[in-house]
């Protein structure tokens, strides 16, 4: 979660996620901090450097988080969720990742350790996984192959 919030500070979202409102967001953060905005000797222009992955990776990020992409997603998640077993999880601090056999691999935001012990200990993780797992928390495809 500790992410989600940082970007939602980042482009100033307080409320609900809506795409038309970050995209305004995120042109205006990008004319503000493009790098070519800044002579080479000034020391700003590095930062700018940083903060314009920042701006461009929170964006990717939080559009995978929006209400109207995981409505555009929810037939392959669903899919995803009901027909494919668990290939592989890992868990890092509130951030559950989990691998399914049909080789997608989905984040899990704010999934406390107990919720991730309780799966590990499951006789039936496929079946704990649905009932207190895939519906419970924010998620999101991933695109990575595991946790950093």
């Amino acid at each position: 979660m500790k992410r989600v919030n940082e970007y939602k500070k980042l482009f100033q979202i307080d409320g609900e996620l809506e795409l038309k409102q970050l995209k305004t967001t995120y042109r205006t953060l990008v004319k503000e901090w493009h790098p070519d905005k800044f002579q080479d000797d000034n020391p700003l222009k590095e930062e700018a450097e940083i903060m314009g992955q920042r701006i461009i990776d929170g964006y990717h990020f939080l559009v995978s988080i929006a209400p109207e992409t995981k409505a555009a997603n929810l037939e392959e998640y669903t899919k995803t969720i009901m027909e494919s077993g668990i290939e592989d999880f890992k868990h890092k601090g509130l951030l559950l990742e989990m691998t399914f056999t049909d080789g997608s691999t989905y984040e899990y935001f704010g999934v406390p350790r107990s919720v991730y012990v309780k799966l590990v200990q499951s006789d039936k993780q496929v079946r704990f996984a649905k009932r207190s797992i895939y519906n419970s928390y924010l998620y999101r495809k991933s695109k990575r192959g595991s946790i950093d």
